[in-house]
């Protein structure tokens, strides 16, 4: 008889680089703790159609054809730059923010589709995953756009019972909350990997790349009153996956497992190439993931957070001066983690889901 759906249910909110493709497989591994219900599309490593592309081909190439993937909003609030276009003024920037927070429209004033910065592209390779080629999936996204009322859906029907761990762009969660105020008392639990408060970026020296991505986004998200937990570089680059530990998952004979050797293959060389420190490629996604799952992995500190918008520090995420005081902190950041401890987890769980 089959087992009856966990009460727990999980939303991932994926832009499907190397280590989304890593947090699908260490979420496919604990499904006897929690229910994947769906995968959202959004923006980072790759565009928001190659995001639902690889979730979809991800999870086809690891039997689970059940779990449907909603393309996200495809495009920053009050981008920079537009493309093929000038660069926008910081006035630019604050209307946009302004009017997309009234409902009116955001800042990107083109018909040309956003795509990531060559630097995203050097991280995850073209196709996202390394240059990994694994089959299609016979499925299609569903419809443009829907993730917003996806997880609207799932948050009204679940409740405490929902996780949803963004690890990309923040645009789609901003304007789930934009759009439903409620859900901020909803009890929903988000757990995203972004952000840093104790180390530089990884993009800048202020910024990490997924609050980069967007950081008017992130900056709604913190301040809007939902209640989060942020994944940053704090913590995941104390966690590494080394090659010695990869390439045992040569020894599955899977698909899946040749997959996140080839995949992780190309991660690990860029990490020795330009952040030869970590020793390994960092395991930002899986983490959060991870944590979401058990939050007493991390060891977090209460704060209520905002992300600097303009000047040399724009994507910087810091303490929010004007609620210092405030005695109800709404985002605890991990600043510490058991790393013996996940990196047990992740090696056994992804390696479950991947022996299929």
């Amino acid at each position: 008889m089959k087992e009856p759906p966990c009460a727990k249910k999980l939303i991932l909110d994926l832009d499907t680089g190397i280590d989304d493709a890593l947090a699908i497989a260490y979420a496919l591994g604990s499904a006897d703790e929690i229910d994947l219900i769906g995968i959202t599309a959004t923006y980072g490593n790759v565009a928001v159609p190659l995001a639902a592309h690889n979730a979809l081909a991800v999870v086809h190439l690891f039997g689970r054809d059940d779990v449907p993937v909603y393309p996200g909003v495809d495009h920053p609030i009050a981008p920079a730059t537009l493309p093929k276009m000038r660069g926008t003024t910081p006035d630019e920037r604050t209307q946009a923010y302004a009017r997309w927070q009234n409902g009116g429209a955001d800042g990107w004033q083109t018909d040309v589709p956003w795509s990531p910065t060559p630097g995203s592209v050097a991280v995850h390779h073209p196709n996202g995953i390394g240059g990994a080629i694994i089959p299609d999936s016979p499925r299609a996204p569903e419809a443009p756009g829907s993730a917003v009322d996806f997880i609207i859906a799932a948050a009204r029907e679940y409740g405490p019972d929902l996780t949803i761990v963004p690890t990309g762009a923040m645009t789609t969660m901003a304007t789930v909350f934009r759009n439903a105020p409620d859900l901020k008392d909803s009890g929903i639990n988000i757990t995203l990997m972004g952000g840093s408060l104790t180390l530089p970026g990884n993009v800048s020296p202020a910024a990490e790349a997924n609050i980069s991505q967007d950081p008017e986004s992130a900056d709604y998200l913190f301040k809007c009153g939902a209640r989060t937990t942020m994944i940053g570089l704090d913590v995941t680059h104390q966690t590494a996956l080394t090659r010695e530990k990869a390439h045992e998952w040569a020894s599955l004979g899977t698909p899946a497992g040749d997959f996140l050797v080839t995949m992780t293959d190309y991660y690990i060389d860029f990490y020795l190439k330009n952040q030869p420190e970590i020793r390994g490629c960092g395991l930002h996604d899986p983490l959060a993931v991870a944590a979401a799952l058990d939050p007493s992995l991390a060891t977090t500190f209460g704060f209520n957070l905002q992300v600097d918008l303009e000047g040399p520090f724009r994507g910087r995420t810091i303490g929010d001066r004007s609620r210092l005081q405030d005695f109800d902190k709404h985002t605890q950041v991990a600043l510490g983690v058991d790393v013996s401890e996940f990196l047990d987890r992740f090696m056994a769980r992804v390696t479950a889901a991947a022996r299929g």
